[in-house]
């Protein structure tokens, strides 16, 4: 209860904030908080909720909070603080290099940083990320990361779309819990009115399977409703 008391602060936050020119608040329920197809919610439902703030220059700050469950390690709130640079060419290459801080409130053992850099044209986004310590202080050592990601939309008719992403997960940390880990989605999109819904299959190839709730890596399928405010940008 406590830390739905301060998601709903942060929203809160948001509702107080919007108004003012580059700020925004996005806002999605899921049936699964997934993270690289791995489950952070124990295959809960979870909501989760941001305030971010967008220079003209490109500049953006921001941050994100959302239910989290780690089974023994009684973790049940994540918040990610976030700042980067955007922009595009001229040729319509999107670009974006950031820094993102994730804090787990009730085991700070668990919090890490991680940097990340991508492009995007058209229907098309790639993103590398990497941590020198992946997992934080609660993992042996320090265990760097990488995670190499794809993801398309394609527009269809109706307000539709057809959504895909495949990523790929390595370097020490993951030679730690036992393999690599290949991680990819497709489903479909559908805008109505100032709410974004979005079906997809998720699922993992790796030889490090979890078909425990907790961390959970096996297919499964996941609908999550998203909207922005303020409404009407």
């Amino acid at each position: 209860m406590r830390h739905l008391r301060i998601l709903a602060a942060v929203g809160l936050l948001g509702a107080a904030t919007v108004a003012n020119a580059g700020v925004t608040s996005t806002w999605t329920l899921t049936n699964d908080y997934d993270f690289r197809g791995n489950s952070q919610s124990a295959k809960d439902p979870a909501i989760q909720g941001s305030v971010d703030y967008a220079a003209d220059s490109g500049w953006y700050v921001g941050a994100w909070g959302s239910n989290v469950d780690f089974g023994d390690a009684d973790v049940d709130l994540e918040v990610d603080l976030y700042t980067g640079f955007s922009g595009e060419s001229e040729g319509g290459l999107g670009y974006d290099v950031g820094v993102v801080y994730y804090a787990y409130p009730d085991e700070s053992d668990f919090n890490y940083i991680e940097a990340y850099g991508s492009i995007a044209k058209d229907w098309f986004k790639g993103k590398l990320w990497y941590s020198n310590d992946f997992g934080g202080d609660a993992t042996s050592g320090d265990t760097p990361a990488f995670y190499l990601e794809a993801n398309g939309t394609f527009p269809l008719p109706q307000n539709f779309s057809i959504l895909a992403h495949v990523g790929y997960s390595w370097g020490d940390y993951w030679d730690d819990v036992g393999d690599e880990s290949l991680d990819y989605s497709l489903g479909v999109g559908y805008t109505v009115g100032n709410f974004n819904l979005a079906l997809k299959y998720v699922d993992t190839d790796t030889s490090a399977v979890v078909r425990s709730d907790v961390f959970n890596n096996e297919g499964r399928v996941i609908f999550t409703v998203a909207t922005t405010f303020p409404w009407g940008k």
